[in-house]
């Protein structure tokens, strides 16, 4: 069963949760929305060591480090217009518009 996410692919996040809660760098963009089971991949957070066997002359094996998926509940959108982490909210105008919680700026265009 799906899950409605108010996290879309773009958005700048930041982790609010988990293990990369106090790193430096918490914060990153979306990068692939799970929606089937709650989950989502953003950049630069929550990197896993992956051992991978030599698929060929293009594929080389070794360790690679990736990113993996983490709840989507660990993170807050960062609002574009006022910079801070927010929750999102929904208004009707000409359709569903996603909002900031602080400062009312409107997300989608």
């Amino acid at each position: 069963m799906a899950v409605k996410l108010k996290v879309k692919v773009g958005d700048t996040v930041k982790v609010i949760a988990g293990a990369d809660k106090n790193k430096k760098e918490n914060t990153g963009k979306v990068q692939k929305v799970f929606p089937e089971t709650g989950r989502i991949i953003v950049e630069g957070i929550n990197i896993v060591k992956k051992h991978q066997k030599p698929r060929g002359q293009g594929l080389p094996g070794g360790i690679i480090e990736k990113e993996a998926p983490i709840s989507a509940s660990n993170v807050l959108v960062i609002c574009p217009k006022c910079g801070k982490p927010t929750r999102i909210g929904h208004v009707f105008i000409e359709g569903k518009r996603r909002v900031c919680k602080q400062c009312k700026a409107v997300f989608d265009n």
